[in-house]
Parts: C-alpha cells; structure tokens; sequence
C-alpha cells in the first residue's frame, strides 16, 4: 500500500454541504493516519464548519473554489462554464497528480462528464461505470452499471463485466468472481436485443467468468458476484432496492412495538437487529466508483450524511491502495480485443 494518499473532497457537493461532508471528512482523516485530505470549498465557507472539528492540522487543507456546481444544474454546462467550483477544480487536481482520488455527493451527471473529459478515460474503455456494491445472503454483488449509461451499446456491457471483476477480484477478494447478465428470465432465448446480444459475446468472453442470466430476484440470494445491466435496469434495481430495505426495515419495528411480548422478543435479539441494518445502510458503504478514469473517483449519495462521508472518503483510500485504475489498465492493455 501507499505510504500517503491524497483524497480531493468536494466540499460543496450534496445536500448536506459543507456540514456533513466537512464532519466526515474528519471522522474519514482520524481513522487512518496515511490519508490526507484537501476540501475544495469557499474557503470562508469551509474553514467556519472546520473548526468546530478537532484534527491533525498537517493532514488537512482548504483550497479555495468560489463556485458551487448545482444539483440541478445542467452537467455539460456545469463542466464548461464553472471552472472554480468545487467539482471542477478537485478534478483538475487530481488530474495534474496533486491529489489521488475524488469524492463528491454532488451533481451525478456534472461528475461523470466532468471525470471523463478532464481526467480522463483509461485507454481501451469505451465508457466509465458507475458500480454499487449491494448486500446479498453471502455478502455483496457488484451492480454495473447503477447509474452511468443509460443508452448502453452491448460492447459497453462487456467492458463493465470486466472492469467489475476485477473490482470484485482486488477489493473483496473474490477469486474468479461469478458474472450474471441481469435480464426477464434464466434461459439464454430470454430478453430484448441488446440483453441476447450481450450474452452471446459474454459467453465467448474467456478472461471472466460467466454464468449466464440472472433475475433481479435472485440477485439479493447471492448468485452472482457480479450483476451485469445497462444504467436505467441498474438505477432502478438500486433505487428500489433502497427504498424496500428501509420500508421492511419499517415493518418490522412497527411489529415489534405492537405488543408488550414483541417488545420483549425485540430487545432479546437487539444485537441481531442492529447488525441487520448496519448490512442495509447505504452509509456504511459511503458510495459507488466510476471505474474506467484513470485515477479514483467516487460518487457518494446525494443526501450522505458524514458517516456515509466518511465511508466514502474510505473507499476512495482503499481503492488508490490497491492501485484498482492501475490493475484496470493492466487487464485492458493484455486482455482486450
């Protein structure tokens, strides 16, 4: 691993900015003593919500970055029009090598277009993915793709199977992890044109493992280690599967307060409950990376709150550890046609 990282956070990204995302990037700073972190914010802005915080001032910085880029805000002209926002000017920084990875819960689309135009594609890949990790009975399947393309080309879904497992193969340690393509049915006949297009050239593909179609219900029983889709299956298997996780979650502590012996079975397995939903809380996971840049950037929730801040800002760590562009590149380089 890397004696020192450098993680640029967009001070200004998300709803909760810069509050949260300053809270989280202290939590972030004082769980590992190799990271550092630069805020890129209104300076008088950003400095008011540090120091409420107490931290190693030799491992944090402030660079001034006068302008927001909105939520709503349009991307393509969010990325031409504002080059001193806060998204911008952390991607420039990391780009010219100052800075090792990017964390932002700002504008999605303004995130992509901005990562792909000025940090730049990894040769050979045609389009970045965006890649949530969702738990499973077993442990994760990495959704590819959750939100990036949502006009997708089958070649694309080629590349994204790929580049998520070698995701899946570095950062959980998976060996030869399971690859589903995301369609109506198992059988291979199943799907519109781009889903049996898909197949068949996964099917051909040597270098991952393969294991067919797999439905959207089968994912949350651990089939796969890697689940494969275009961005608009992905966004609203991952929006709903958000939203069911919370509503069951709901449920059952509205049936356990209904009566004084459910109260009682609650407190019992209190322990077990909690664990539950710590494995369904999108803050324990922090955010989802594009992969196909050629440095480490990652999309963290529009409303993250600082723990999911501080996962984020982990997971950019970790990722520029292991070095994932790099073994990205690598594969690409060797094993693409």
């Amino acid at each position: 691993m890397r004696a020192k990282i450098i993680v640029a956070v967009d001070a200004m990204g998300g709803d909760s900015a810069p509050v949260e995302i300053v809270k989280g990037a202290v939590l972030a700073l004082a769980a590992n003593k190799n990271l550092h972190i630069k805020l890129f914010g209104p300076e008088d802005v950003v400095r008011y919500e540090l120091v409420k915080h107490e931290y190693d001032k030799g491992r944090i910085e402030i660079v001034h970055a006068p302008e927001v880029v909105e939520m709503d805000e349009s991307p393509t002209r969010a990325v031409k029009t504002k080059k001193n926002s806060s998204m911008i000017m952390a991607m420039n920084s990391v780009k010219e090598g100052y800075c090792d990875a990017l964390v932002s819960a700002g504008n999605s689309g303004a995130l992509l277009a901005g990562s792909t135009s000025i940090i730049g594609r990894i040769k050979g890949i045609e389009r970045p993915v965006l890649g949530t990790p969702l738990p499973n009975a077993k442990g994760i399947t990495f959704l590819v793709d959750s939100g990036a393309n949502m006009d997708a080309k089958p070649n694309y879904l080629v590349q994204f199977a790929k580049m998520g497992s070698i995701y899946m193969e570095f950062v959980h340690k998976k060996p030869n992890p399971r690859v589903a393509l995301i369609n109506i049915g198992a059988e291979k006949e199943k799907g519109n044109a781009l889903t049996k297009e898909v197949y068949g050239l996964l099917e051909k593909e040597k270098t991952i493992n393969f294991i067919g179609n797999i439905e959207a219900r089968n994912i949350p029983k651990g089939e796969c280690d890697v689940a494969v889709c275009d961005a608009f299956v992905g966004n609203v298997i991952l929006k709903y599967t958000e939203g069911m996780a919370g509503a069951i979650m709901g449920m059952v502590k509205e049936e356990l307060m209904g009566s004084t012996i459910t109260k009682i079975g609650a407190m019992i397995s209190r322990s077990a409950f909690i664990k539950l939903k710590k494995r369904f809380d999108y803050a324990e996971v922090g955010g989802a990376p594009f992969l196909g840049l050629k440095k480490i950037v990652v999309k963290a929730h529009g409303s993250s709150d600082h723990r999911a801040l501080r996962s984020a800002i982990h997971q950019a760590y970790m990722f520029s550890s292991l070095r994932l562009c790099e073994e990205i590149e690598k594969y690409c380089l060797t094993k693409n046609p």
